[in-house]
């Protein structure tokens, strides 16, 4: 009788503490932090502007097939703490989408922003924080050294800085920063185009779960790193998926943009067994993608080998 009492109450400390976070079940599971998938595109975003092609008619017609660039929330529901990892063009409607899964208490609500690299889709929504529009106070950003160098040294970016709308707080690859009793994260170089600064994929780890996060990097075999060896460490993968196979862009030297052909990773990844696939969920398309059609033939064959896409606005405990 005492357990079924404690128990209880434990339910309902939890409920109590989630506060508004009105789509998180008020009960011990959901009371686990987790991360919101905030977007899924690549850089210029789906429908991407200019593109008067097939891939793009239907988003231009249908605003529901539409996509946010690939962005991500950690959340901790208990103390309502929410983390972002890069700061898209799209950051206005994300935040607005976040708002909708686990509301702010106070103000901006976002504890910290981690960029992974100045490609405009990964960086660029800082503009938002800046006195033209929001007027933010020392939002915490998280930054390789070139990527904080390249803020501070870059208008309209070290107008962010010097008047402390934004806080810069430089990573070191591989070194651990704890967000809190629960959540850490740890930042990790890849091979990309690095024009002004490094790139880094994450490691976000939570009380019970962790997962990585890779949305840009150059192919495979290019890493010093065996993207198979960090498979069989972490329960959920965002990797990169921007180009589906070579044929995607017809006329463009795909060798200028080296991202991994999803093709190329499933073909790599073809020997594992069916729970490492499972955890592979691919992100960052770009508009041409065909996986951006849920119903494509291409989204039918990923599935149908054992792997996921990812979903704008699901949830993935950790």
């Amino acid at each position: 009788m005492q357990s079924i009492r404690t128990t209880t109450l434990l339910i309902l400390t939890y409920a109590v503490s989630i506060g508004d976070c009105h789509l998180v079940p008020s009960n011990v599971i959901a009371a686990d932090p987790y991360v919101a998938v905030l977007g899924v595109a690549q850089d210029g975003g789906f429908p991407q502007i200019g593109c008067k092609k097939v891939c793009c008619q239907r988003a231009w017609g249908d605003p529901s097939s539409r996509r946010h660039v690939a962005s991500l929330a950690i959340v901790d529901p208990v103390s309502n703490e929410r983390w972002l990892i890069d700061c898209t063009p799209d950051f206005r409607e994300q935040l607005h989408l976040l708002e909708q899964i686990c509301p702010s208490k106070t103000g901006l609500g976002i504890n910290g922003i981690f960029l992974t690299h100045a490609h405009m889709g990964h960086y660029t929504g800082l503009m938002h924080l800046g006195r033209e529009v929001l007027g933010a106070k020392s939002v915490p950003v998280y930054a390789m050294p070139r990527m904080r160098a390249f803020l501070e040294t870059n208008g309209p970016w070290d107008q962010l800085v010097s008047l402390q709308q934004i806080v810069v707080n430089k990573m070191v690859a591989g070194q651990e920063i704890q967000l809190n009793r629960r959540l850490k994260v740890v930042p990790f170089p890849v091979p990309h185009r690095d024009e002004y600064s490094e790139t880094v994929g994450f490691r976000i780890s939570g009380p019970s779960k962790s997962m990585i996060y890779i949305p840009d990097i150059d192919k495979w075999e290019r890493w010093d790193v065996a993207i198979e060896d960090l498979l069989l460490d972490c329960d959920t993968a965002l990797l990169d998926a921007t180009f589906f196979d070579v044929n995607e862009l017809p006329g463009r030297d795909m060798s200028e943009i080296p991202h991994p052909f999803v093709v190329e990773t499933m073909n790599r990844f073809e020997v594992l067994p069916p729970i490492q696939k499972k955890k592979v969920r691919f992100i960052h398309l770009n508009h041409s993608n065909p996986l951006l059609d849920p119903e494509s033939e291409a989204s039918a064959a990923v599935v149908a080998k054992g792997y996921q896409l990812a979903v704008e606005g699901e949830k993935i405990e950790l």
